[in-house]
């Protein structure tokens, strides 16, 4: 009953022109921020309107016809088969309609679909469950998970309550940055199982499927921060790899791409840098809750049945080569996080889950280890490549 009353003051508030009263009653499409977006919303209305003025016009005349020639009224049925005027008449008028119709959505899908004249590009790759973004011109490349106050506050007894996270499981640790007034052209795939981006201020989604390569472009006007989520059913944590794109004007932007650039040049040196056990294991504890804490638990319990556990597991306090090519390729539900951790945070956590939740091998590995072991193996294939 209480939908029922907010649809119909929803379409009061919409026959009346009263947009900014619908916040209560937000049933509509939202207008977005970008000229694409607010195109889809016109194209959404005007189809809405059509639709509307039909369902008035077919049930006001079926339901005057049933009332106006009821038998009690002395009307007899009429006894007739066929009727070539009838028929041309209901084939030509729906025919005018989809016309009328089609024409503007065309244009639209048109739009929607020309990324040619990009001013900049932007590799966006879906994992299980984080985004990574290779920004194609400038050489800016990094992953974006959730922000850690939120991956805490969803632990199981965390005892946070997630009123007291600012945009609880839609905040990210890394945003993407973009400039305002710039026509920016994403390509997205995905590096596992089926991901969708979806950011509704930019007025469109689009799926990452492994091995294929989706297109879409946005162009935002204003400075801003816009929101959004992964909408396919990837996996457990599907819920947990939001979307957060953040619109600078230009000279902000340059700035941002500066700063990028400076920290990957630190972040590289930090890998040659010799790293003693104990700062290893203070950064692996971050690490760990922020990429294996949701499955392996934060106490390295696991998941009896689903996930095992860290604790005492003759992987992690086996031979230390052995659980670095296990978490550097992945195996079955475990994502290869190769790829994913940069060198520093690839040998922090495995120092720390050697070294902590219940184990106490004693040794370590160092940033420089991994990086060698990057080095050593071959780039994986390229999506684009693939395509050609």
């Amino acid at each position: 009953m209480k939908k029922t009353k907010q649809l119909f003051a929803c379409l009061c508030l919409m026959a009346f022109g009263l947009e900014t009263a619908q916040a209560e009653y937000a049933l509509n499409l939202m207008q977005g921020v970008t000229r694409l977006s607010h195109d889809i919303y016109d194209l959404h209305m005007l189809i809405l309107w059509i639709c509307v003025f039909i369902g008035i016009a077919v049930f006001g005349t079926m339901f005057y016809s049933i009332y106006h020639h009821r038998k009690s009224k002395g009307h007899v049925a009429a006894q007739f088969h066929e009727s070539t005027k009838v028929e041309i008449i209901w084939t030509i008028i729906p025919t005018l309609i989809l016309v009328s119709m089609a024409i503007p959505a065309t244009k639209t899908m048109l739009k929607m679909d020309d990324v040619q004249e990009a001013d900049m590009s932007i590799k966006v790759t879906g994992w299980q469950w984080k985004w990574e973004y290779d920004y194609l011109d400038s050489g800016v490349h990094f992953f974006s998970s959730l922000d850690e106050a939120s991956n805490r506050a969803r632990q199981l007894n965390s005892g946070i309550d997630p009123r007291s996270v600012p945009h609880y499981l839609l905040n990210v640790d890394k945003p993407l940055v973009i400039p305002t007034k710039k026509k920016i052209r994403f390509l997205f795939t995905a590096a596992d199982v089926i991901h969708s981006w979806w950011v509704p201020d930019l007025g469109w989604k689009k799926d990452a499927i492994p091995g294929f390569i989706n297109e879409a472009w946005t162009s935002v006007e204003k400075p801003g921060t816009y929101r959004g989520q992964c909408t396919e059913l990837c996996g457990k944590d599907h819920g947990f790899m939001p979307i957060v794109v953040i619109a600078m004007d230009e000279p902000d932007y340059s700035a941002w791409v500066d700063e990028q650039k400076t920290q990957a040049k630190i972040n590289k040196s930090l890998a040659d840098k010799n790293w003693s056990q104990d700062d290893l294991m203070a950064k692996g504890e971050t690490v760990y809750v922020n990429n294996c804490a949701s499955c392996h638990m934060a106490d390295g319990a696991g998941m009896a049945g689903t996930f095992p556990a860290i604790t005492g597991s003759p992987v992690v306090t086996g031979a230390i080569d052995a659980q670095i090519d296990l978490i550097y390729n992945g195996k079955g539900m475990m994502p290869a996080f190769g790829q994913m951790l940069s060198e520093v945070d690839f040998a922090a956590v495995v120092t720390y889950t050697r070294n902590a939740l219940g184990n106490a091998v004693g040794d370590s590995v160092q940033p420089s280890a991994i990086k060698a072991l990057k080095a050593s193996l071959p780039e994986p294939a390229d999506e684009d490549e693939d395509e050609e």
